[in-house]
Protein backbone atom coordinates (compact mmCIF):
# COMPACT_ATOMS: atom_id res chain seq x y z
CA UNK A 1 0.00 0.00 0.00
CA UNK A 2 1.10 3.38 -0.86
CA UNK A 3 0.42 6.74 1.25
CA UNK A 4 1.24 9.88 1.43
CA UNK A 5 1.88 11.94 4.53
CA UNK A 6 1.23 15.87 4.39
CA UNK A 7 0.98 18.34 6.52
CA UNK A 8 -2.41 21.25 5.89
CA UNK A 9 -3.99 24.44 8.07
CA UNK A 10 -7.93 24.64 8.03
CA UNK A 11 -9.35 27.88 7.21
CA UNK A 12 -10.98 27.98 10.66
CA UNK A 13 -8.05 26.92 12.75
CA UNK A 14 -5.05 28.36 10.64
CA UNK A 15 -2.71 28.53 13.22
CA UNK A 16 -2.85 24.90 14.33
CA UNK A 17 -1.31 21.93 11.69
CA UNK A 18 -3.17 19.24 11.26
CA UNK A 19 -1.89 16.17 9.21
CA UNK A 20 -3.60 14.06 6.12
CA UNK A 21 -2.52 10.89 5.42
CA UNK A 22 -3.83 9.37 2.22
CA UNK A 23 -3.19 5.85 1.57
CA UNK A 24 -4.52 3.32 -1.76
CA UNK A 25 -3.66 0.10 -2.61
CA UNK A 26 -3.21 -0.04 -6.79
CA UNK A 27 -4.34 3.57 -8.32
CA UNK A 28 -5.82 6.71 -6.31
CA UNK A 29 -8.98 6.09 -9.31
CA UNK A 30 -9.76 2.94 -7.66
CA UNK A 31 -10.66 4.28 -3.94
CA UNK A 32 -8.24 5.41 -1.30
CA UNK A 33 -8.50 5.57 2.98
CA UNK A 34 -7.97 9.49 4.35
CA UNK A 35 -7.12 9.91 7.68
CA UNK A 36 -6.75 13.22 9.65
CA UNK A 37 -5.80 14.46 12.66
CA UNK A 38 -4.76 17.34 15.05
CA UNK A 39 -2.39 15.57 17.17
CA UNK A 40 -4.83 14.53 19.49
CA UNK A 41 -7.63 13.23 17.91
CA UNK A 42 -8.15 11.25 14.54
CA UNK A 43 -10.51 10.87 11.85
CA UNK A 44 -10.60 8.00 9.14
CA UNK A 45 -12.65 7.68 6.48
CA UNK A 46 -12.80 5.57 3.06
CA UNK A 47 -13.32 6.66 -0.06
CA UNK A 48 -14.47 4.05 -3.12
CA UNK A 49 -14.13 4.47 -6.60
CA UNK A 50 -17.90 4.84 -7.14
CA UNK A 51 -17.58 8.20 -4.87
CA UNK A 52 -15.06 9.51 -7.05
CA UNK A 53 -16.96 8.72 -10.24
CA UNK A 54 -20.31 10.32 -8.14
CA UNK A 55 -17.87 13.52 -7.49
CA UNK A 56 -17.01 13.72 -11.18
CA UNK A 57 -19.79 13.63 -12.48
CA UNK A 58 -21.37 16.44 -9.93
CA UNK A 59 -18.40 18.25 -10.70
CA UNK A 60 -19.47 17.72 -14.41
CA UNK A 61 -15.37 17.29 -15.00
CA UNK A 62 -14.21 13.89 -16.85
CA UNK A 63 -13.04 11.12 -14.20
CA UNK A 64 -9.20 11.40 -15.61
CA UNK A 65 -9.16 15.02 -14.64
CA UNK A 66 -10.84 15.10 -11.75
CA UNK A 67 -8.71 11.98 -9.93
CA UNK A 68 -5.21 14.70 -10.97
CA UNK A 69 -7.17 17.25 -8.79
CA UNK A 70 -7.55 15.10 -6.21
CA UNK A 71 -3.67 14.08 -6.56
CA UNK A 72 -2.47 18.14 -6.79
CA UNK A 73 -4.89 18.81 -3.32
CA UNK A 74 -4.51 15.76 -1.25
CA UNK A 75 -1.50 14.10 -2.30
CA UNK A 76 1.29 16.16 -4.60
CA UNK A 77 0.30 19.19 -2.87
CA UNK A 78 1.54 21.10 -5.92
CA UNK A 79 0.17 24.78 -6.56
CA UNK A 80 0.78 27.33 -4.15
CA UNK A 81 -0.69 27.24 -0.80
CA UNK A 82 -3.67 29.60 -0.76
CA UNK A 83 -4.80 27.68 -4.39
CA UNK A 84 -6.46 24.90 -2.10
CA UNK A 85 -8.70 25.80 1.15
CA UNK A 86 -9.17 22.83 3.58
CA UNK A 87 -12.28 22.65 6.42
CA UNK A 88 -13.47 20.35 8.64
CA UNK A 89 -16.31 19.99 10.78
CA UNK A 90 -15.52 18.12 14.21
CA UNK A 91 -19.17 17.89 15.30
CA UNK A 92 -20.57 16.46 11.99
CA UNK A 93 -16.93 14.74 11.12
CA UNK A 94 -17.30 16.55 7.58
CA UNK A 95 -14.11 17.02 5.59
CA UNK A 96 -14.21 19.51 2.41
CA UNK A 97 -11.92 21.40 0.56
CA UNK A 98 -12.32 24.42 -2.12
CA UNK A 99 -10.11 25.37 -5.26
CA UNK A 100 -9.79 29.13 -5.42
CA UNK A 101 -9.33 30.92 -8.59
CA UNK A 102 -8.57 34.43 -9.48
CA UNK A 103 -12.29 35.58 -8.21
CA UNK A 104 -13.96 32.69 -7.37
CA UNK A 105 -14.09 29.38 -5.26
CA UNK A 106 -15.60 26.20 -5.87
CA UNK A 107 -15.83 22.75 -3.68
CA UNK A 108 -13.59 20.10 -5.02
CA UNK A 109 -14.88 17.27 -2.88
CA UNK A 110 -16.62 16.15 0.50
CA UNK A 111 -15.95 12.83 2.57
CA UNK A 112 -17.88 11.92 5.65
CA UNK A 113 -15.06 10.89 8.52
CA UNK A 114 -15.51 8.57 11.34
CA UNK A 115 -13.35 10.24 14.98
CA UNK A 116 -11.01 7.13 15.93
CA UNK A 117 -11.54 5.42 19.11
CA UNK A 118 -7.72 4.99 19.99
CA UNK A 119 -5.89 8.24 18.49
CA UNK A 120 -2.92 7.70 19.89
CA UNK A 121 -2.21 4.18 17.97
CA UNK A 122 -3.12 5.92 14.61
CA UNK A 123 -0.95 8.74 15.68
CA UNK A 124 1.47 6.33 16.41
CA UNK A 125 1.68 5.24 13.31
CA UNK A 126 1.91 8.06 11.58
CA UNK A 127 4.80 8.69 13.50
CA UNK A 128 6.06 5.68 13.08
CA UNK A 129 5.59 5.82 9.11
CA UNK A 130 7.25 9.18 9.05
CA UNK A 131 10.56 7.66 11.06
CA UNK A 132 10.43 4.78 8.43
CA UNK A 133 10.57 7.30 5.88
CA UNK A 134 13.12 9.58 7.26
CA UNK A 135 15.28 6.31 8.06
CA UNK A 136 14.65 5.12 4.15
CA UNK A 137 15.21 8.80 2.55
CA UNK A 138 18.48 8.89 4.48
CA UNK A 139 19.64 5.46 3.85
CA UNK A 140 18.70 6.10 -0.08
CA UNK A 141 20.84 9.79 0.79
CA UNK A 142 23.76 7.91 1.77
CA UNK A 143 23.99 5.32 -0.76
CA UNK A 144 23.35 8.36 -3.30
CA UNK A 145 26.49 10.11 -1.30
CA UNK A 146 28.87 6.71 -1.98
CA UNK A 147 27.69 6.45 -5.34
CA UNK A 148 28.28 9.91 -6.10
CA UNK A 149 31.51 9.69 -4.06
CA UNK A 150 32.73 6.96 -6.76
CA UNK A 151 31.41 8.34 -9.17
CA UNK A 152 33.56 11.23 -8.45
CA UNK A 153 36.63 8.95 -8.36
CA UNK A 154 36.25 7.86 -11.14
CA UNK A 155 35.56 11.03 -13.06
CA UNK A 156 38.65 12.08 -11.05
CA UNK A 157 40.46 8.59 -12.29
CA UNK A 158 38.69 9.62 -16.01
CA UNK A 159 40.43 13.02 -16.19
CA UNK A 160 43.28 12.24 -15.00
CA UNK A 161 43.56 9.26 -17.99
CA UNK A 162 41.82 12.15 -20.40
CA UNK A 163 45.06 14.74 -19.12
CA UNK A 164 47.98 11.97 -19.92
CA UNK A 165 46.33 11.23 -23.23
CA UNK A 166 45.68 14.80 -24.09
CA UNK A 167 49.30 15.64 -22.69
CA UNK A 168 50.55 12.88 -24.98
CA UNK A 169 48.61 13.74 -27.74
CA UNK A 170 50.08 17.05 -28.15
CA UNK A 171 53.59 15.68 -27.33
CA UNK A 172 52.59 13.23 -29.93
CA UNK A 173 51.57 16.20 -32.09
CA UNK A 174 54.71 18.74 -31.39
CA UNK A 175 56.63 15.66 -32.83
CA UNK A 176 54.90 15.10 -35.35
CA UNK A 177 54.87 18.77 -36.51
CA UNK A 178 58.67 19.33 -35.94
CA UNK A 179 58.52 16.41 -38.20
CA UNK A 180 56.92 17.64 -41.07
CA UNK A 181 58.46 20.85 -40.85
CA UNK A 182 61.83 19.45 -41.14
CA UNK A 183 60.51 17.23 -44.34
CA UNK A 184 58.24 20.43 -45.40
CA UNK A 185 62.03 22.78 -45.26
CA UNK A 186 63.86 19.80 -47.21
CA UNK A 187 61.36 19.53 -49.50
CA UNK A 188 60.75 23.75 -49.87
CA UNK A 189 64.86 23.73 -50.20
CA UNK A 190 64.81 20.99 -53.04
CA UNK A 191 61.97 22.53 -54.45
CA UNK A 192 64.07 26.32 -54.35
CA UNK A 193 66.84 24.59 -55.63
CA UNK A 194 65.62 22.93 -58.49
CA UNK A 195 63.67 26.41 -59.70
CA UNK A 196 67.03 28.52 -59.18
CA UNK A 197 68.36 25.52 -61.67
CA UNK A 198 65.73 25.90 -63.83
CA UNK A 199 66.14 29.56 -63.30
CA UNK A 200 69.51 30.05 -64.13
CA UNK A 201 69.21 27.52 -67.16
CA UNK A 202 66.44 29.65 -68.76
CA UNK A 203 68.60 32.80 -67.98
CA UNK A 204 71.47 31.25 -70.24
CA UNK A 205 69.36 30.07 -73.26
CA UNK A 206 68.17 33.72 -73.15
CA UNK A 207 71.28 34.79 -72.79
CA UNK A 208 73.21 32.64 -74.93
CA UNK A 209 70.12 33.30 -77.82
CA UNK A 210 70.25 37.08 -77.34
CA UNK A 211 74.29 36.66 -78.28
CA UNK A 212 73.69 34.44 -81.30
CA UNK A 213 70.78 37.31 -82.34
CA UNK A 214 73.42 39.74 -81.72
CA UNK A 215 76.16 37.75 -83.70
CA UNK A 216 73.78 37.24 -86.41
CA UNK A 217 72.59 40.73 -86.83
CA UNK A 218 76.43 41.87 -86.52
CA UNK A 219 77.53 39.63 -89.85
CA UNK A 220 74.57 40.39 -91.45
CA UNK A 221 75.27 44.33 -90.72
CA UNK A 222 78.91 43.44 -91.66
CA UNK A 223 78.22 41.40 -94.40
CA UNK A 224 75.81 44.64 -95.93
CA UNK A 225 78.63 46.98 -95.41
CA UNK A 226 81.77 45.76 -97.08
CA UNK A 227 80.28 45.88 -100.74
CA UNK A 228 79.17 49.20 -99.76
CA UNK A 229 82.46 50.71 -98.10
CA UNK A 230 84.83 49.31 -100.26
CA UNK A 231 83.49 50.77 -103.55
CA UNK A 232 84.51 54.60 -104.02
CA UNK A 233 83.05 57.26 -106.24
CA UNK A 234 84.10 58.94 -109.63
CA UNK A 235 85.14 61.58 -107.03
CA UNK A 236 86.81 60.08 -104.79
CA UNK A 237 88.38 58.33 -106.94
CA UNK A 238 89.57 61.67 -108.80
CA UNK A 239 90.50 63.20 -106.16
CA UNK A 240 92.72 60.06 -104.35
CA UNK A 241 96.48 60.68 -105.43
CA UNK A 242 97.91 58.06 -107.35
CA UNK A 243 101.15 57.20 -106.48
CA UNK A 244 102.86 55.45 -109.21
CA UNK A 245 101.34 59.45 -111.27
CA UNK A 246 103.12 61.03 -109.01
CA UNK A 247 106.30 59.26 -108.84
CA UNK A 248 106.35 59.24 -112.85
CA UNK A 249 105.67 63.34 -112.58
CA UNK A 250 108.36 63.82 -110.33
CA UNK A 251 110.65 61.67 -112.52
CA UNK A 252 109.19 62.97 -115.60
CA UNK A 253 109.82 66.83 -114.07
CA UNK A 254 113.39 65.78 -112.67
CA UNK A 255 114.06 64.52 -116.60
CA UNK A 256 112.52 67.85 -118.08
CA UNK A 257 114.93 69.99 -115.83
CA UNK A 258 117.76 68.03 -116.32
CA UNK A 259 117.18 67.70 -120.23
CA UNK A 260 116.31 71.57 -120.49
CA UNK A 261 119.70 71.74 -119.12
CA UNK A 262 121.13 69.98 -122.27
CA UNK A 263 119.03 72.29 -124.71
CA UNK A 264 121.42 74.43 -126.84
CA UNK A 265 120.20 77.97 -127.27
CA UNK A 266 120.46 79.31 -130.97
CA UNK A 267 120.47 82.85 -129.63
CA UNK A 268 123.63 84.57 -129.39
CA UNK A 269 125.82 84.89 -126.39
CA UNK A 270 125.50 88.60 -126.09
CA UNK A 271 121.48 88.29 -126.45
CA UNK A 272 121.70 85.76 -123.56
CA UNK A 273 124.19 87.86 -121.12
CA UNK A 274 121.74 90.45 -121.67
CA UNK A 275 119.08 88.45 -120.50
CA UNK A 276 120.95 87.39 -117.51
CA UNK A 277 121.20 91.10 -116.71
CA UNK A 278 117.61 91.96 -117.27
CA UNK A 279 116.65 89.18 -114.77
CA UNK A 280 119.29 89.29 -112.33
CA UNK A 281 117.53 89.63 -109.01
CA UNK A 282 114.74 87.68 -109.82
CA UNK A 283 113.82 84.05 -109.08
CA UNK A 284 112.71 81.39 -111.91
CA UNK A 285 109.05 81.72 -112.38
CA UNK A 286 106.68 78.85 -111.24
CA UNK A 287 103.76 77.40 -113.48
CA UNK A 288 100.40 77.77 -111.51
CA UNK A 289 99.38 74.15 -109.93
CA UNK A 290 95.59 75.07 -111.24
CA UNK A 291 96.52 74.05 -114.82
CA UNK A 292 98.19 70.46 -113.59
CA UNK A 293 95.48 69.99 -110.97
CA UNK A 294 93.11 70.31 -113.89
CA UNK A 295 94.87 68.29 -116.30
CA UNK A 296 94.52 66.00 -113.44
CA UNK A 297 91.20 65.61 -112.97
CA UNK A 298 90.38 65.28 -116.85
CA UNK A 299 93.27 62.60 -116.80
CA UNK A 300 93.77 61.02 -113.44
CA UNK A 301 95.84 58.30 -114.39
CA UNK A 302 98.16 60.28 -116.75
CA UNK A 303 101.32 61.72 -115.06
CA UNK A 304 101.74 65.43 -115.49
CA UNK A 305 104.66 67.14 -117.05
CA UNK A 306 105.69 70.25 -116.04
CA UNK A 307 108.18 72.09 -117.90
CA UNK A 308 110.59 74.53 -116.34
CA UNK A 309 111.66 77.64 -118.03
CA UNK A 310 115.28 78.53 -117.32
CA UNK A 311 116.56 81.71 -119.12
CA UNK A 312 120.28 81.55 -119.35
Amino acid sequence: MERKISRIHLASEPNIAHFLQVSWEKTLESGFVITFTDGHSAWTGTVSESEISQEADDMAMEKGKYVDELRKALVSGAGPADVYTFNFSKESCYFFFEKNLKDISFRLGSFNLEKVENPAEVIRELICYCLDTIAENQAKNEHLQKENERLLRDWNDVQGRFEKCVSAKEALETDLYKRFILVLNEKKTKIRSLHNKLLNTAQEREKDIKQEGETTICSEMTADRDPVYDESTDEESENQPDPSGSASAALSKDDSIISSLDVTDTAPSRKRRQRMQKNLGTEPKMAPQEHPLQEKEKFPNTPIFQSVDLEL
